[in-house]
């Protein structure tokens, strides 16, 4: 997938899932947040690299900095999502285990290598 076309993807799905997380945290707190909007944590990119399985969800929490469940949250709201607009990540031929595995790749790798995502 080209920078432009993840670009538009990205908006087009970035307000639904805002709407959804909004609806899910009102019911959760039952009624209006007490706290401005964005007071929160913030949630970090991790889902396509999940769902190209490049590595596990420990490994893609751990280089992130965020918890497991973050990913396994991230994945169930993101993947209806991309589903609805005909988007399919595919799995990647490469798999990280380690923080090591994905320092050697990034060292030994030509950049102009890279497949596209889509």
């Amino acid at each position: 997938m080209t920078g432009p076309a993840l670009d538009e993807l990205v908006d087009q799905l970035s307000q639904k899932l805002d709407e959804l997380r909004e609806h899910g945290r009102s019911q959760q707190r039952g009624g209006d947040r007490i706290r401005g909007r964005g007071a929160g944590a913030k949630d970090k990119l991790t889902t396509v690299l999940y769902l190209r399985k490049l590595g596990t969800r420990d490994l893609i929490a751990q280089l992130f900095g965020v918890n497991g469940s973050t990913i396994t949250r991230a994945v169930h709201q993101i993947q209806p999502l991309l589903a609805d607009h005909g988007y399919t990540v595919r799995p990647s031929t490469a798999r990280f285990r380690t923080p090591t595995d994905v320092t050697a790749f990034l060292t030994n790798s030509n950049p102009t290598e890279i497949k596209s995502a889509c």
